[in-house]
């Protein structure tokens, strides 16, 4: 059995109209949470083999704050993880070698919302389980959902993987209640 791990960057600053979305920075509230998923990650004894992670500023950050990672996993920042579509996500995991047993992909929606839901198939289509109606609700930034992938990576597909959490910042202890007059959080 193979886990795969897929986490929307931290949230991110609007502060400096003048930068391009790629080079937007977290902002202090997206940090402090990314921090904490770090640490959820850490006492949950999540530690991937390899790390994906798309090259836009924001993504890179929310690596630097979940780090450290257990076992010195291989990091691939990758320029086509940026904004793409949930298929094209799809044929990247597809090309990750088999010796891997675990694969963390740190992305942006709504290509990663939408391959956690591709990938949880028929449980999300009829929205069996308290976790996959929680998945089909939203994705908030600094979200993640583990996995379970039971074909090799370059047969994944989509129903190919058995959802057994989702985890946002809200869910950690001390989190900062979300602000619901931002469209962005």
């Amino acid at each position: 059995m193979r886990q795969l791990l897929l986490l929307r960057h931290a949230k991110s600053s609007w502060d400096d109209p003048r930068l391009s979305d790629h080079a937007r920075p977290l902002n202090a509230r997206g940090r402090r949470a990314a921090i904490g998923m770090g640490t959820a990650m850490r006492d949950l004894g999540l530690a991937p083999d390899i790390v994906l992670v798309s090259s836009a500023r924001r993504t890179l950050q929310t690596l630097e704050a979940i780090s450290p990672i257990e076992g010195t996993p291989l990091i691939e920042p990758m320029d086509d993880l940026y904004l793409t579509t949930w298929t094209s996500l799809l044929d990247v995991l597809r090309g990750v070698r088999e010796t891997a047993r675990s694969v963390l992909l740190i992305g942006h929606n709504p290509g990663l919302h939408d391959l956690a839901m591709a990938l949880a198939g028929a449980a999300a289509m009829a929205g069996d389980g308290p976790l996959v109606r929680r998945l089909a609700a939203a994705y908030p930034t600094g979200t993640l959902t583990e996995f379970a992938v039971a074909l090799p990576w370059r047969q994944l597909e989509a129903g190919g993987g058995r959802l057994l959490r989702v985890l946002s910042p809200a869910d950690l202890p001390g989190a900062e209640p979300a602000d619901a007059s931002d469209p962005m959080a």
